[in-house]
């Protein structure tokens, strides 16, 4: 059995965790390179994802992400509405109506995620933004995927690999966004975008296991 409807809905709510957790986190990170804003926009879109899906609980994972979409769209300022509006659609898309999300089907929607942001926001790998987080994700979910790892393990490398994408950022000069006015002076800092990418994989790594009964804790 692959990941249904319980994962992505726990999904977008650890995210919403996540976004408030990680809220000043994320702001200080924009504050050296950016508006300051990352972080607050962050907390107050994924606060609004979740009321939308407590409003009108969806019945697939697609719809779950269709519905996260719009609300960051529409709550979120900024590039980051756009872009994680985007991404989430495009994977929405990638999965249609299944509620049985099978590995190979899982790298293939984080892969049209990835795609989506590379088609909004013209990034490439190495222009430190979150492209830097979201590419090195997507080929270890397609590494692991075709390797006949199980969706949990598929997001545990992906969300792994972002995490190392998110730190690697750190010594880059920026060349796209509002970091790339800064020039040299972008280098030092982690790119906010790569960070909140980093920290939402691994969000969705941690609802695979607790859909899949797995916590990571050894058997005792």
């Amino acid at each position: 059995m692959g990941l249904d409807v319980k994962w992505a809905l726990d999904w977008l709510k650890l995210s919403a965790k996540a976004m408030e957790e990680h809220r000043v986190e994320l702001i200080e990170l924009d504050r050296a390179i950016g508006d300051s804003d990352h972080g607050e926009n962050m907390d107050r879109g994924f606060q609004a994802v979740v009321q939308k899906l407590d409003e009108t609980p969806p019945e697939t994972p697609g719809a779950a992400l269709k519905a996260a979409a719009m609300a960051l769209m529409s709550k979120v300022g900024g590039a980051a509405g756009p872009l994680y509006g985007t991404a989430y659609l495009r994977a929405a898309t990638s999965l249609g109506d299944t509620n049985d999300i099978e590995a190979e089907a899982l790298a293939a929607a984080l892969a049209a995620a990835r795609d989506g942001v590379v088609a909004r926001g013209k990034a490439e790998l190495g222009d430190k933004t979150m492209i830097d987080a979201w590419t090195p994700a997507v080929k270890a979910a397609e590494k692991a995927a075709a390797g006949g790892a199980d969706s949990l393990a598929v997001l545990e490398a992906a969300a792994e690999a972002a995490e190392k994408g998110a730190m690697a950022t750190d010594p880059l000069v920026a060349r796209k966004g509002r970091a790339s006015y800064l020039g040299e002076r972008s280098a030092g800092h982690r790119d906010p975008g790569a960070a909140s990418t980093a920290l939402l994989l691994r969000a969705a790594a941690e609802a695979a296991a607790g859909s899949t009964g797995d916590t990571g804790a050894d058997a005792v």
